[in-house]
């Protein structure tokens, strides 16, 4: 298996982090874990009685309060009763948790590495292949023999069923997706004398849109996300999404990519807008509250053009009553989105005129259950068409399944758009042990470049640091 090394390095982080998980949380300790290969998990139910156990990183009256909800008010329930109606006795047990997300991942690891854990797990789409690489969880159709089998499957795209596959695997099941997209401001366009129909199909229709902004005082053309202040948010929701248009991948085949040509002409677009023209605010990228600050200079109608997550719709903006962070009454009408073009038409990857980046999470089977083929019915069972729909009341969002989505989403035309334009033509990050530290050098890239440094020196910075994160230099495509 390739990366053991990496692999073996991922076990040893781990188990330090562990030691401050333990110090603060009795409830997320490694001694409290049940052992899904015959401990404390299949032992615990009375006689004649099946035994799983579900953890996801969610509690009720905190993290992620809904899926907790959901999980012991609709999900436990009606799963146990579908299963007594079938003569089976089976005890569904919950083990929330409401940790920091590494921490959560730490206790996973920790969990998995020594043969316990829960019989299903939430993950973090993006963990797939660093644990798949460790050994920790295996592709579903080796754990449980109906899952090559299920119909489910029929109702998700492969783009969307990538969120937790890896090397041509499924290891899970995804909870939902989530697309980028250019959100722009109607009025704003309007009163620049361009069209509110707007669907760019190059980055030089972007840049030329953004010089005609340019003229209305007070209002910054556009924001492209950038800088290590905003983290994650710089590479998901800017850099990976321009470099997805070039048509070069950050990681393909078991190398990374470098030093590109796809890399220079993103960073070029950053150097064109931020340094040379002015047409966005390169200060906003370096503050330690910038995102937040972009989000409400665009809800208050003080930047025309933002590269957001459709979060931004349903979360930031949302008018609904306790919703919204940056709440517009008037997003309906007066917000525009559009799908993200390649460089030039036809340049994106696999040849796409349009492109996105997603992220999401899902649910995978630890392969040390001691009842694999009962849990994987449980998995399935909350990947149904009833159980989404449950877990929608009041919190409407784009689920992997199309069934559900042409259901729920009529109310939405906005997440409707995302599901049915950009989900398709999307693409996930490499998730794999070493991206966090690729990711971490892209944003200072990218800070580097709107500072003021010159693109050679930023790329050479980056090619230089990658490959002492990701192994040596035969894990660098040449």
């Amino acid at each position: 298996m390739q990366f053991i090394a990496k692999a073996t390095r991922t076990v040893a982080l781990v188990g330090a982090a562990a030691l401050a998980l333990s110090a603060c949380s009795p409830s997320a300790t490694p001694s409290s874990s049940p052992t899904a290969g015959g401990g404390e998990s299949s032992t615990s139910a009375p006689a004649g009685k099946v035994s799983l156990s579900i953890m996801t990183n969610a509690i009720s009256g905190g993290k992620n309060a809904a899926e907790a909800d959901w999980i012991a008010n609709f999900v436990i329930p009606e799963f146990t009763a579908a299963q007594k109606a079938k003569g089976v006795e089976v005890e569904v047990k919950y083990e929330p948790q409401g940790v920091d997300d590494e921490d959560y991942k730490t206790k996973i690891a920790l969990d998995l590495s020594s043969g316990k854990g829960a019989d299903i797990l939430g993950i973090d789409g993006i963990w797939t292949g660093e644990f798949a690489q460790a050994g920790y969880i295996k592709p579903l159709n080796q754990v449980a023999k109906d899952a090559d089998s299920w119909d489910g499957w029929d109702q998700m795209t492969e783009a969307v069923q990538q969120a937790l596959s890896f090397e041509g695997e499924r290891y899970g099941i995804p909870q939902g997706s989530d697309g980028r997209v250019i959100y722009y401001n109607k009025t704003l366009f309007q009163q620049a004398g361009l069209p509110t129909d707007w669907q760019p199909t190059s980055w030089d229709e972007i840049l030329e849109t953004a010089r005609t902004l340019k003229k209305i005082d007070g209002v910054v053309p556009i924001q492209l996300n950038a800088g290590t202040a905003m983290g994650e948010a710089t590479t998901m929701q800017g850099y990976l999404p321009m470099l997805m248009g070039t048509g070069q991948k950050l990681w393909a085949d078991g190398k990374w990519y470098g030093d590109t040509q796809g890399m220079r002409d993103v960073l070029g677009l950053y150097k064109t807008i931020y340094i040379d023209e002015g047409l966005g605010d390169p200060i906003l990228q370096q503050e330690a509250s910038g995102r937040d600050t972009s989000f409400q200079e665009f809800a208050a109608g003080n930047i025309a053009i933002l590269l957001e997550g459709d979060y931004f719709w349903r979360s930031v903006i949302n008018p609904a009553e306790g919703v919204g962070t940056a709440p517009m009454a008037d997003r309906d009408t007066i917000v525009g989105y559009a799908k993200i073009p390649a460089m030039k038409p036809g340049s994106g990857v696999n040849g796409q005129d349009f492109v996105s980046m997603s992220g999401g999470t899902g649910r995978v089977l630890n392969p040390n259950s001691a009842n694999p083929d009962l849990a994987w019915e449980l998995l399935a069972f909350m990947n149904s068409p009833e159980a989404f729909e449950a877990r929608a009341a009041g919190t409407l969002s784009i689920s992997p399944r199309q069934d559900v989505n042409d259901k729920l989403l009529a109310s939405d035309k906005m997440l409707t758009f995302v599901n049915t334009e950009v989900l398709p033509i999307t693409a996930y990050r490499p998730g794999l042990a070493e991206y966090p530290e690729v990711s971490a050098k892209l944003q200072q890239a990218t800070l580097d470049v709107v500072s003021g440094s010159s693109v050679d020196d930023a790329v050479k910075a980056f090619a230089d640091a990658l490959p002492g994160i990701v192994g040596g230099e035969d894990k660098i495509a040449s």
